[in-house]
């Protein structure tokens, strides 16, 4: 069994790099990628203590991306770098990403302080270290009193109809998809269930349209996909010629339903033959 989507205290996630190797390890994950939002931070952490393992460990990213056309949408892209480093190239494209996310920060910081929250932006980063994104703004919101958890944090003050949302520049899906291309890697669409496009023929359309654009997978098994789900799009998969993926989306603490390797009660089960065919194609 393996373990393609997770995420260390390096993005959102509650583990530290060595802490999920050790984790992935005690449950005899053949294999495991480390999928941070926007950093490579927690990848390039955790790769020697990873060796020392015998962990076969993944270099990977996801990355936010919004679509043009009517109506515009937000994807996350999953960059797997199969048999190379990432370019040079694309870490540098990376921090504009993070200085774009920094000036994003800002903005919410203003907001907030505008509706009377005492918060400064050095407060959230000592949380967030090397990316700082909104549920390290709910980690604080909850700790001053603001908000009794991290779901009513968002909901009156960090979520897109909250009142303090400030949306993020995020780069057009077809560039995002060509800069993983571009830099090595292969791009594999994220939990497209989480799209929500109820139409299975505007569904197929969309990600039809993404495969156009250079797409190379699409994520099959994830914790928030139902059988269903599951069988839905390993059809799209086998019908466009995209490599599939899967992976529980572990993230810890932040999503204690999810559990590395297995899912929401078992419903994640991805064996090592995803890695090799994903190999085989990237």
């Amino acid at each position: 069994m393996i373990d393609l989507h997770t995420h260390t205290n390096a993005s959102d996630g509650s583990y530290s790099p060595a802490e999920l190797i050790d984790r992935a390890v005690a449950l005899q994950l053949e294999a495991l990628a480390i999928t941070d939002h926007d950093t490579f931070a927690g990848y390039d952490q955790a790769i020697r203590h990873a060796v020392e393992a015998g962990l076969d460990l993944v270099c990977a990213i996801e990355l936010a991306a919004r679509t043009t056309g009517t109506p515009r949408r937000t994807i996350h892209l999953l960059g797997y770098f199969l048999h190379t480093s990432p370019s040079p190239g694309f870490r540098a494209w990376l921090e504009e990403i993070l200085t774009s996310r920094r000036e994003r920060n800002l903005r919410l910081i203003d907001k907030l302080q505008s509706m009377g929250v005492e918060i400064e932006l050095n407060e959230v980063e000592g949380i967030g270290r090397t990316l700082t994104g909104r549920p390290h703004f709910a980690r604080v919101l909850v700790q001053k009193g603001y908000a009794a958890n991290s779901e009513e944090a968002f909901r009156r003050y960090l979520g897109e109809s909250a009142a303090a949302f400030v949306e993020r520049q995020q780069p057009d899906a077809k560039m995002a998809i060509q800069q993983i291309l571009a830099g090595g890697g292969l791009p594999v669409l994220a939990h497209p269930g989480r799209l929500n496009i109820r139409d299975p023929e505007i569904e197929e359309h969309f990600i039809s349209g993404l495969k156009d654009a250079g797409l190379r997978g699409i994520e099959v098994i994830h914790s928030d996909h139902q059988p269903w789900d599951v069988e839905r799009y390993h059809g799209l998969a086998k019908k466009y010629g995209l490599a599939m993926s899967g992976g529980s989306d572990f993230h810890g603490d932040s999503k204690p339903k999810v559990a590395l390797g297995t899912g929401v009660s078992g419903n994640v089960n991805v064996p090592r033959s995803v890695l090799e065919k994903l190999r085989k194609a990237g």
